[in-house]
């Protein structure tokens, strides 16, 4: 804490500060361009969240086959017979019998394992202490139709308890066990159905192992020396006139899903048609999404910047109202990309990319030829406008030709789809940004605006520096001021004394 003024009579503190003001000018500056740079960095920041938004709707819709390859698939008797299209770009008719469902091998114990209502969380050495130790192999029928040789071995400990045996089978083998309480027996079946592939003995005769067996079970745990089975079974049907079998009664014909539910005694009859709607939604979404972008990157690079005005000091603030700061630095933020050229450069290679043809696709090789075209008002600066009628029957007609045109990946750069061309600009765009501004977990050093902003707090530091010592230079002089005029008061005073006595 000062106190000055006290022989001259005079407000130094103030002055002091208002020849301070004069001294921060310059300062206030650099931290005027700082502020300005870094509303330019999140801005540019912000347009890259944009492009990466875009970037990602782009990938995640009008690159995947799946969105052109949606389909509605109708069946006589839906009940009976489901089917789905799963990666099919084709479409898909005829008809099924089914004369047999698929069904799952079963084994089931024939003598109690536990007393009745046995607490299934005890553990097996107090119900049953014989049981322990023990282990027993578990050989099922594979998802492909083959016995699993080498099977699952359980194996039952003093810690083992009945529940705890059930969760390892069920987890780690090829059946499902359930145990039932009321009858005290163990049932399994198995986790693939179907029936197992003939195999050749060493003979070789035909032979039809059982889909289940179980081996060196040392205590007899599961009680099944006389175990109770059913073979499983596969699906038989005929399909178009052909009659086949299948393990499971779900399965793949030509890309699509057929689910078998019941046994029919006539044929059920099915087709397959694009799904147009979700499609065209996919593809209006995309157009829609691309509209928005330009739009906003247009608005950034023509935005009016107001050179009067500067972002706001603290001092500045201080004496302005909220609303007054609100809209001032409202025009001070405005601009802050107008004219870039990183920006306004991507916006021409995003209209060219769209602009021009696809090479070595069978189908449409422009957007106009699919019913979407850019808009003829210069001022919407290359928005993209849907024919929805043509659009729709274009993929009606073909959806696959619409997937090319997107999506082709040719060998050069005018073979590949449009949404891939795409993709690359806002690619090599926000490279280009990132160098510029960074990302939000960039340090200054990795970007060019960082670097600047890093001089800029240099400056600031050294000024601020300077601005201590002039201001303690300032308070030095007062100081002597002060000390002067009171030893010429007290030699005044001295003087006016000698001369009274």
């Amino acid at each position: 804490m000062r106190i000055t003024g006290l022989a001259s009579g005079m407000d130094t503190e103030t002055m002091i500060k208002d020849m301070m003001k004069a001294q921060r000018i310059p300062l206030d500056k650099i931290m005027q361009k700082k502020q300005y740079m870094e509303w330019q960095r999140d801005d540019y920041r912000a347009a890259n969240k944009k492009l990466f938004d875009f970037r990602n709707l782009t990938s995640d819709t009008m690159l995947r086959q799946s969105t052109y390859i949606q389909k509605t698939v109708t069946s006589s008797a839906p009940d009976e017979i489901s089917v789905k299209n799963v990666n099919s770009t084709s479409d898909f008719t005829g008809k099924i019998k089914v004369k047999q469902l698929a069904e799952a091998a079963t084994m089931q114990s024939t003598d109690r394992i536990l007393a009745p209502d046995a607490d299934l969380t005890k553990k097996l050495k107090e119900l049953d202490p014989s049981m322990v130790p023990s282990s027993f192999t578990i050989k099922a029928i594979k998802a492909d139709g083959k016995l699993d040789q080498d099977g699952y071995e359980v194996k039952i400990d003093e810690n083992s308890t009945m529940q705890s045996v059930l969760n390892d089978i069920n987890k780690n083998s090829g059946v499902n066990a359930f145990y039932d309480s009321f009858t005290g027996k163990m049932a399994f079946t198995a986790k693939n159905s179907g029936e197992i592939a003939n195999t050749l003995d060493q003979d070789g005769n035909i032979i039809n192992p059982p889909e289940i067996v179980i081996e060196e079970d040392t205590k007899n745990f599961l009680k099944f020396d006389t175990a109770v089975s059913t073979e499983g079974k596969n699906a038989i049907f005929v399909y178009n006139g052909l009659e086949t079998q299948r393990q499971s009664n779900t399965f793949q014909i030509n890309g699509f899903e057929i689910t078998l539910k019941k046994a029919s005694e006539t044929d059920i009859t099915f087709s397959s048609a694009p799904d147009t709607d979700k499609i065209l939604a996919s593809v209006t979404k995309f157009v829609d999404e691309y509209n928005k972008l330009i739009e906003n990157l247009n608005s950034e690079i023509r935005e009016k910047k107001y050179r009067d005005f500067q972002p706001l000091s603290s001092e500045e603030k201080a004496d302005m109202k909220e609303k007054e700061i609100e809209l001032w630095e409202e025009k001070a933020k405005s601009g802050t990309l107008r004219n870039d050229s990183v920006i306004s450069s991507a916006l021409s290679q995003l209209r060219s990319a769209l602009n021009s043809a696809v090479g070595g696709v069978s189908g449409a090789d422009r957007l106009s030829e699919i019913g979407i075209t850019t808009s003829s008002n210069y001022m919407e600066n290359g928005k993209l406008v849907i024919d929805e009628a043509k659009l729709r029957k274009a993929i009606s007609d073909d959806p696959n030709q619409v997937y090319e045109l997107f999506a082709a990946d040719g060998a050069t750069d005018s073979e590949k789809g449009l949404a891939r061309r795409l993709v690359a600009t806002v690619d090599d765009t926000r490279k280009k940004v990132i160098e510029k501004a960074g990302t939000d977990t960039a340090v200054n050093t990795t970007f060019s605006l960082g670097r600047t902003l890093k001089g800029f707090d240099d400056q600031i530091s050294r000024f601020e520096d300077r601005l201590q010592m002039i201001e303690s230079r300032y308070y030095k002089q007062f100081s002597a001021m002060e000390s002067a005029i009171l030893r010429a008061n007290n030699q005044s005073s001295y003087l006016m004394n000698a001369f009274s006595s």
